[in-house]
């Protein structure tokens, strides 16, 4: 174990918890709508060091690289069902990202004996995308008035995570194909 690995660790714990102060009282509490923010703001937050750190202070574990994805699905999926469930994001939106990202934690799988693929400058506007529109949705800023404001920001900012969500998801797909060809292409004949 090491920091980086802790911080995922922390932020795979926090999904459960944030899944219950979301849903408290069927999402309609401001108090817990704002505490369910902090929550997914501070699991957010870890993914932004985890990785960081890994990488600058050669932290780099095979655990690491399979189970930061996977908490970070996690997070996300937990934030986008349970924001459908209280009505506040529509189902067709959850299913798009998270077959996106199931998809891509399959390929992960699929092409690990043959190399790691990173993450690519678009893939990390993705998650921060995500994290934003999951982020509006999550506080009661209708409470504010200007709802239609509220609404129009929260959609801009959906569409874009949903846009590259689904052009990082074919770019991903691609670079996996590419490297089994390279490995395969690279294997002696017999």
């Amino acid at each position: 174990m090491n920091i980086a690995n802790v911080l995922t660790g922390i932020r795979l714990a926090l999904v459960p918890v944030f899944v219950v102060v979301l849903l408290v009282d069927d999402g309609t509490s401001t108090e817990w709508r704002l505490a369910a923010f902090g929550v997914f703001a501070l699991a957010a937050i870890t993914d932004r060091y985890d990785g960081e750190l890994a990488r600058r202070r050669g932290l780099v574990t095979a655990f690491g690289t399979i189970a930061d994805p996977i908490a970070d699905k996690a997070l996300t999926g937990a934030a986008l069902i349970g924001l459908s469930v209280i009505g506040l994001v529509p189902w067709v939106v959850t299913i798009v990202i998270m077959a996106r990202e199931i998809g891509v934690t399959v390929l992960r799988f699929w092409v690990l004996r043959h190399g790691i693929i990173p993450a690519s400058r678009g893939g990390k506007a993705k998650t921060l995308a995500q994290a934003l529109a999951i982020g509006l949705y999550l506080l009661p800023l209708e409470l504010l008035g200007a709802a239609d404001v509220v609404d129009k920001l929260r959609w801009s900012v959906l569409a874009v995570a949903i846009l590259l969500t689904v052009v990082t998801g074919l770019d991903y797909v691609l670079r996996a194909m590419r490297l089994r060809s390279a490995a395969a292409a690279a294997l002696p004949e017999r």
